[in-house]
């Protein structure tokens, strides 16, 4: 699951009163994080904290971290520096680092970032009420103890999204691939999957509330299981996916993210069969070489990755698939990076998230790899996996202009409050004039002309 990009989430949920503290929640990294902001604040919600837009209000303010790249916690480091500003009196806020960095450092964080009075790993969000009391009170205080059962369930989020029509539900936490350059298995723990009862739950309540895109999240998805004997229950991902696309048909499901070892045909087919299943599926490669998809642990082959290409493609023709890619992995010869171009060609991905490896502390490929591709290297690779990517997402968007696609228009777009924006079942972005629709509609758009980005049209009567 992608996470370089900055993501920043908080909105009021209540009025000031005397008796009651201010909250901001700051989010970095994935979608999981920002499900996971969601969650502490339905928890800190119920205790006497609400939540205010900006830091300079807070009485508390926790930053939920990303740690999968050395990039990621140095934006971290970055903004702790920021708010230092704060902490010049007695009165200063609490400030509590959350999430992966804080289960990855642990009380190192302490030493490090000295304005840091609390730490919460993201299986100890419970126990957040009692840590910033403990906090207020002038001690340091920490929990990262990763648990075996903890998915969060019977909590109901607060939304934190600005538009109120694409919702996060977490189906499951944790990870069982112990991929060579990943710490996730190391900070969010084991898998462990939730009941599907309390998803149905949380979508229901989405629902009611009028949201009509629903992103299931996991490290791993498609290695959903529940298996309850007692009540003669044995749900998978695809049983999960057929359970909530038939309660919910005029709800987008979404979900992310992927692995190829896990991608059954059963899992296709399933996609194909229903409508409000979205056709985007993302699938990530890391590497088109064999031997470095067998350094980094990836379970898949070049070639059986390409045999789920193949599979897509045969049962759902009108999908749009996008991937991750590491540029520079330990080992990685100019060859193994031909392969990784060659694979991307054949593909033809319409979106890729690519990075150049970040080594890090604790993974497999630390203790037992040296990261010996140089570093101009690794940005001249990476430069070309771009390249090569800007002019596949191009030719993707090229096939759309005349086509009609249904839109779930999602807001305002960024450059002109006249035209609104949204994303088609295949996850791309288009911009159309406003006229009289809404956010949570869906509309029919007819595609006039693209970017390599952005489909641009104009709402169609169908």
């Amino acid at each position: 699951m992608p996470s370089d990009k900055t993501e920043i989430s908080s909105v009021d949920i209540a009025s000031q009163t005397p008796d009651k503290q201010r909250l901001y929640i700051e989010t970095y990294g994935c979608q999981m994080n920002v499900s996971d902001s969601e969650v502490v604040a339905a928890i800190l919600q119920q205790q006497k904290y609400y939540l205010v837009r900006e830091s300079s209000m807070a009485d508390v303010i926790l930053i939920n971290t990303c740690s999968i790249r050395e990039n990621a916690e140095q934006k971290i480091r970055h903004r702790l520096a920021a708010l230092k500003k704060y902490k010049k009196n007695s009165n200063g806020p609490v400030i509590g680092i959350i999430g992966c960095m804080a289960e990855r450092l642990k009380e190192k964080i302490f030493e490090e970032e000295r304005i840091v009075d609390l730490i919460a790993g993201p299986d100890s969000y419970r126990d957040l009420p009692r840590l910033i009391h403990e906090a207020e009170r002038g001690e340091k205080t920490a929990n990262t103890i990763l648990s075996f059962e903890e998915t969060y369930a019977d909590i109901s989020p607060v939304r934190l999204d600005e538009n109120g029509v694409c919702a996060f539900i977490s189906i499951m936490r944790g990870c069982n691939n112990l991929c060579a350059y990943c710490v996730v298995p190391y900070t969010r723990g084991r898998e462990r999957s939730r009941d599907p009862q309390s998803i149905l739950r949380e979508a229901e309540e989405v629902y009611s509330i009028g949201y009509r895109e629903i992103t299931l999240l996991g490290q791993n998805v498609n290695s959903y299981s529940w298996i309850d004997d007692k009540n003669d229950v044995d749900i998978d991902f695809p049983g999960l996916l057929a359970l909530l696309a038939g309660k919910f048909p005029d709800v987008r499901i979404r979900f992310s993210t992927s692995h190829p070892k896990d991608m059954s045909e059963k899992l296709i087919k399933t996609i194909s069969s229903y409508h409000n299943i979205c056709k985007g599926i993302h699938l990530p490669l890391q590497s088109g070489s064999t031997e470095v998809l067998n350094r980094m642990k990836r379970k898949y082959t070049a070639d059986e990755y390409m045999d789920r290409i193949k599979a897509i493609r045969k049962y759902i023709p009108e999908a749009a698939v996008s991937t991750d890619i590491i540029a520079g992995f330990c080992g990685e010869t100019e060859d193994d990076h031909q392969q990784t171009l060659d694979l991307m060609k054949k593909a033809e991905f319409d979106f890729a998230y690519m990075f150049k490896y970040s080594e890090r502390p604790g993974t497999l490929a630390a203790r037992k790899y040296t990261d010996d591709v140089p570093d101009d290297v690794k940005t001249k690779r990476l430069n070309e996996i771009i390249t090569l990517q800007n002019i596949l997402s191009l030719h993707s968007k090229k096939k759309d202009p005349g086509k009609i696609f249904e839109v779930l228009v999602e807001g305002p777009s960024k450059k002109s409050g006249e035209n609104y924006m949204g994303r088609t079942s295949q996850n791309k972005v288009v911009v159309f004039p406003a006229e009289d629709s809404k956010p949570g509609q869906y509309v029919h758009v007819k595609i006039e002309k693209c970017t390599s980005a952005t489909l641009i049209g104009r709402i169609v009567k169908k």
